[in-house]
């Protein structure tokens, strides 16, 4: 088990939070830059004394800035993954993952076993290039060998697919997931991303202005986001106005510069509400309604992006739209920049939060 509190100022940052990660368990601190994510790690390496704070791993306290107890970054032994990778580029790829390993392990075994590491990421052939010889997914997986090289107490990740293009993320994300399922340690990751998180992390907790707003699987934090910043970090539609409660117990929501939506969650005053851009149907102008969608708002499209075998399309409204859609549904459409439609969900699918 790893656990940390921790209370100090980084820049303009006040972090103050509390967590806790199980063995062989993977937590995904998330929120956008400059919330604070990778201090956190920092604290935890011993790389950032904070002004207060406790960091423990394993029954073993590593800080207690109450009690004067403080280990080197040494002593904790955490298994670190910096955003750049932090790869010595005077070294071979083995060589860098040796240095890694505990000193007590003989020179004569230090090559064999960071081959074998390198073996585990498929990567043993490239053991003897430099990492300006790599690729970054190739130097990603060195700098994970490395950091299970040291049998890592606890394992920590910074960023650790941003480095990486589209097509080597996606194999790096996989490599990585069975990672963290075979280890029997604790390991927070960091990342902006919250598709990352999802993937990556057994729950995810979001950070947003040095301060844990909620904490859960990624399922949990989609669907009952417990804020309009939790909203939008996920991928959600965020829209704000004014909330009554009408005569047939629905909620309506008059939004900022017009228009209205229907919820059925109770609520009143000022509001956010969220929708999932697929939850988001498009029609022609004019087209009658149908199904049970009771929320309607005449758009205009800004942009059609191809998203995978999705397409997700910006909308101009009251206020900023998204729908995701499929690409034949797109094209029945004729959806293209300055094409006039009409967006419609249930009021089901409307999430009200207080703002």
């Amino acid at each position: 088990m790893l656990s940390l509190a921790l209370e100090t100022r980084v820049g303009a940052v006040e972090l103050a939070l509390e967590l806790e990660v199980r063995d062989g368990a993977c937590l995904a601190l998330a929120g956008p830059s400059g919330a604070g994510k990778t201090s956190v790690l920092r604290a935890i390496a011993g790389l950032l004394r904070p002004a207060r704070g406790r960091v423990a791993c394993g029954g073993e306290t590593w800080l207690d800035t109450a009690a004067g107890i403080e280990r080197s970054p040494e002593q904790r032994g955490c298994g670190f993954v910096f955003q750049d990778y932090a790869l010595f580029g005077h070294l071979s790829a083995w060589r860098n993952v040796a240095y890694g390993l505990p000193r007590a392990v003989p020179r004569a075994r230090r090559r064999g076993e960071a081959l074998a590491l390198l073996e585990r990421f498929g990567i043993a052939a490239r053991a003897e290039e430099r990492p300006g010889r790599l690729s970054g997914g190739e130097r990603q997986r060195v700098a994970l060998a490395r950091a299970l090289a040291m049998r890592p107490r606890a394992l920590l990740l910074d960023e650790p697919l941003v480095a990486l293009d589209a097509t080597s993320a996606t194999a790096a994300a996989r490599e990585l997931t069975g990672v963290l399922r075979d280890l029997r340690v604790p390991a927070l990751l960091v990342t902006h991303d919250f598709a990352q998180a999802a993937l990556l992390g057994d729950e995810v907790a979001v950070l947003d202005g040095g301060r844990i707003v909620q904490r859960g699987s990624a399922a949990e934090l989609a669907a009952t986001p417990a804020s309009a910043f939790v909203a939008d970090f996920t991928g959600a539609v965020v829209l704000r106005g004014h909330a009554r409660c009408d005569t047939e117990g629905l909620t309506r929501v008059a939004l900022e510069g017009g228009g209205e939506v229907l919820a059925l969650a109770p609520a009143a005053g000022e509001v956010a509400v969220s929708v999932h851009p697929w939850e988001i149907a498009l029609a022609p102008p004019g087209a009658a309604a149908s199904g049970s969608a009771r929320n309607r708002l005449d758009v205009e499209v800004m942009s059609v992006t191809e998203i995978g075998n999705r397409v997700r399309v910006g909308l101009a409204a009251p206020q900023p739209l998204a729908a995701e859609l499929t690409g034949a549904s797109a094209a029945r459409l004729g959806l293209a920049p300055g094409v006039r439609a009409v967006a419609s969900w249930k009021a089901a699918a409307t999430r009200v939060m207080p703002r």
